[in-house]
């Protein structure tokens, strides 16, 4: 009789943290370490303690630091041959979306609907599908993220260097961000500063939920009229910090919510836009500007929008 193959059984390791790796965050070095094991069972074993960092507990965006031990718990992984496997068309896709390349770093426009990475039920997510589409590639980490129904602009570092030098830019706001968003009503006025700290609330199904909240974390953005329609207004969005749903909350919170946003939005008007064919978000991150310390190299990086959402600019204007 032939024995069914089965997930073979790690037992607890000890892995120390190399130069090349010090500055990653906890969750995306586990992930590396611990192929074919889900997302969702990773952060839960950080939740539980079962990860240790120095014999300590830490959190999933701890950085790790050379000379750091990392436990790793015994986990059932999937044999290298049985992992999930990417699927060559997706992988062609995102490889197709590259709007920019150099030796340090790429630029993807990510497609909405697509999550970033893997993880709460998600097989894999763009960084994964890059991966495999890249073999040969020894380093690929995000460089921030995009929610998974918005498009557009998507940093990818290909040394640990860059990623560093990167998330450095982020930390002081050396990175402008604009999204370009079609939000309900007639604009009135010109730009618009929008300082409402932001909080998270709770969850709806596996997506988190923001209020306003004068107990939250600092969100700043700044509104600007690009376009007027019937009944609604064409913005150019500026953010100043990345808080999870930012440009939806202040939006919803100054009543001119986002087209197509099914979580804060008019869902009248959603019904509406849907059958001049609006069927996601209309939010895409358009346009990246930065310096990268060091080197000097001045980015400025550009996705233009869609042509599903140029349709319904299109069509509203008619």
């Amino acid at each position: 009789m032939t024995a069914t193959p089965e997930r073979a059984r790690q037992g607890v390791r000890h892995v120390q943290v190399g130069q090349q790796d010090a500055g990653q965050r906890l969750d995306n070095f586990l992930a590396r370490h611990l192929k074919g094991v889900p997302r969702s069972r990773v952060y839960k074993m950080l939740r539980k303690g079962e990860v240790r960092v120095n014999r300590k507990r830490a959190k999933a965006d701890y950085r790790v630091e050379a000379g750091d031990e990392i436990r790793l718990p015994p986990v059932h992984q999937a044999p290298a041959g049985e992992r999930a496997s990417v699927p060559r068309g997706v992988r062609e896709q995102i490889e197709g979306a590259i709007v920019y390349e150099d030796d340090v770093l790429l630029v993807v426009d990510k497609p909405a609907g697509f999550a970033v990475h893997g993880g709460s039920g998600l097989a894999f997510g763009l960084i994964e599908a890059l991966r495999e589409a890249r073999p040969n590639q020894p380093f690929l980490e995000l460089g921030h993220r995009l929610d998974r129904d918005t498009s557009g602009c998507l940093v990818i570092a290909k040394t640990r260097p860059a990623l560093n030098a990167f998330h450095q830019l982020l930390r002081e706001g050396g990175v402008e961000k604009h999204y370009l968003a079609l939000v309900a009503g007639r604009w009135q006025g010109g730009a618009r500063r929008v300082d409402e700290a932001l909080a998270r609330t709770g969850r709806r199904g596996n997506e988190r939920l923001v209020e306003v909240d004068a107990q939250g974390k600092s969100s700043v953005s700044h509104f600007e009229p690009v376009r007027h329609l019937a009944r609604m207004t064409l913005m150019d969005v500026r953010i100043d910090t990345g808080r999870t749903h930012q440009i939806r909350v202040h939006a919803a919170h100054l009543g001119h919510p986002l087209a197509g946003d099914d979580k804060y939005g008019d869902f009248e008007l959603n019904r509406e836009l849907r059958i001049l064919g609006l069927k996601r978000l209309f939010l895409h991150a358009a346009r990246l500007t930065f310096q990268m310390p060091g080197s000097g190299t001045t980015y400025n990086i550009n996705a233009p929008l869609p042509p599903e959402l140029q349709q319904v600019l299109h069509r509203l204007d008619t």
